[in-house]
């Protein structure tokens, strides 16, 4: 299934199993880079896979521990997935997608206009909730690290994919969190 093949509909979109290259460190970072231009053709289904457990995927099964660091453990940024059919979040421990919203929504994940035409926006959204950090401000700093640390495996996964991709924060957060449905204790940090 590619990205442009995801229906949206109430059930949930269960995803292949991941599987990365075998590729050496050095060179996916020598190879990560930024870019902004991106064929139009939809991504499929085991890239996805892919590019997401690397992001946010659960790597010791056992503890449900996940391939990037969080606060305290509380796991508080989710990876949502934007394509032309719709909004999905990406559940974690069922390695699967859960439908946010339908219809086409990439031009909301950012204020440039690439955006719009990218298969595939991944967006790092924080849910304050479950941090047990009592700081706004703490939680806004701590979110932000998990997500960049997040962002940054998605950059190594996609070059490894030999991929383009490129973080952005120039979004209009609210508009995009209207978009996404989101509750009041979450926040747009990057996408």
């Amino acid at each position: 299934m590619a990205t442009a093949e995801l229906d949206f509909m109430d059930t949930v979109v269960a995803l292949p199993p991941p599987r990365l290259p075998p590729r050496a460190l050095q060179d996916m970072l020598a190879r990560r880079r930024s870019a902004r231009e991106f064929s139009p053709e939809p991504l499929p289904a085991a890239t996805l896979s892919a590019l997401l457990w690397a992001a946010a995927g659960v790597n010791r099964p056992e503890g449900g521990g996940r391939t990037a660091p969080s606060a305290h453990g509380g796991c508080e940024v989710d990876v949502h997935v934007v394509t032309a059919q719709g909004a999905w979040r990406y559940d974690a421990p069922g390695h699967r997608l859960l439908p946010v919203a339908a219809g086409d929504l990439r031009a909301s994940t950012g204020e440039q206009d690439f955006p719009a035409a990218a298969p595939l926006n991944l967006v790092y959204v924080a849910d304050f909730d479950r941090m047990s950090v009592p700081a706004l401000q703490d939680r806004e700093f701590l979110s932000g690290v998990a997500a960049g640390a997040m962002m940054q495996s998605a950059y190594l996964a996609a070059a490894a994919l030999d991929l383009a991709c490129v973080v952005r924060a120039l979004i209009d957060r609210r508009h995009l969190a209207a978009a996404l449905r989101l509750r009041v204790a979450q926040r747009v940090l990057l996408a």
